[in-house]
């Protein structure tokens, strides 16, 4: 058993629409490695940083998630790849390496929050206005002018003639 414990650049592909690891960002790697009898078992937790923007009001929103990952590399020989019927089911040891992009790709990626948001409790945008509603503030609200009474309107703005004569 071994552990390793470092920091690696993030690939440019761990994200989704509207949040996600930038490009280039430190992962910080907490792994443990064991050699057990079909390979080697990988496992531990990587910590990454997020970018993206609240789902709600569309003001940016920083983070950090954690993700735990398992994943088993099989020998080129060993019992498990004579009994996979799929390349992509298994990852596989290429000699004294693991690719273990993929993996924390998937294990990210899957995580990664569908609607992240600013504050837990954002209220966000108008929909009248499209003006970001503040938690604590004063209703929001736009009067709505019934359409039949539009004409009427134009007579209550405008000067009285009467008066002026």
């Amino acid at each position: 058993m071994r552990r390793l414990e470092l920091t690696v650049p993030a690939p440019d592909d761990l994200a989704i629409e509207v949040i996600g690891v930038p490009k280039g960002a430190d992962l910080r790697l907490d792994l443990r490695l064991e050699s057990v009898m079909e390979g080697v078992l990988v496992s531990g937790f990587v910590v990454a940083p997020l970018v993206g923007e609240c789902g709600r009001c569309l003001e940016p929103v920083e983070d950090e998630i954690e993700v735990e990952i398992a994943e088993l590399f099989a020998y080129e020989d060993s019992t498990t790849s004579e009994t996979v019927d799929d390349e992509d089911e298994v990852s596989f040891r290429v000699g004294a390496l693991l690719a273990l992009e993929p993996v924390l790709r998937d294990a990210i990626v899957v995580e990664l929050p569908l609607t992240p948001l600013c504050e837990e409790n954002c209220p966000g945008l108008c929909v009248d206005c499209g003006e970001r509603l503040e938690v604590g503030a004063p209703p929001h609200d736009h009067p709505v002018l019934d359409p039949r009474w539009a004409a009427l309107e134009a007579f209550a703005n405008a000067p009285d003639e009467a008066a002026e004569s």
